[in-house]
């Protein structure tokens, strides 16, 4: 089992910037990919970013350039940095963990945090 705990939402102006982490805890040495997800009011979950174990990244159209994902093995965290803030980018942001993450097609794992809250004012 592996557990996931995000941090780090929270209420920023249109054009800011916010930081979320993840932390990864039991057994995490089957993790390879890692991925963040975010849903907001009456809309489908969507993968935002993922990153592989060797630090690869892909992204959503909708945040290439002002989102980026990374990883600290050593820490077991993957952080989220998320830059130019739209009102659109209003939801709740959700860490996976083991799902393949390709730019058009998509698995989520089967490991879920909690999910953090995320809103941008405009």
């Amino acid at each position: 089992q592996v557990q996931l705990v995000e941090s780090g939402g929270g209420l920023v102006q249109a054009g800011g910037s916010l930081r979320v982490s993840c932390v990864a805890s039991g057994s995490t040495f089957s993790i390879n990919n890692m991925g963040w997800y975010r849903q907001a009011p009456g809309k489908q979950r969507e993968l935002v970013a993922g990153i592989g174990s060797g630090g690869t990244t892909i992204y959503a159209d909708s945040v290439k350039g002002r989102f980026t994902i990374s990883r600290d093995n050593a820490k077991r965290t993957v952080y989220l940095q998320m830059t130019s803030l739209k009102p659109e980018d209003t939801a709740v942001y959700y860490c996976n963990a083991g799902g393949s993450y390709g730019t058009y097609s998509h698995i989520p794992g089967d490991y879920w945090g909690q999910g953090t809250q995320v809103t941008v004012s405009s």
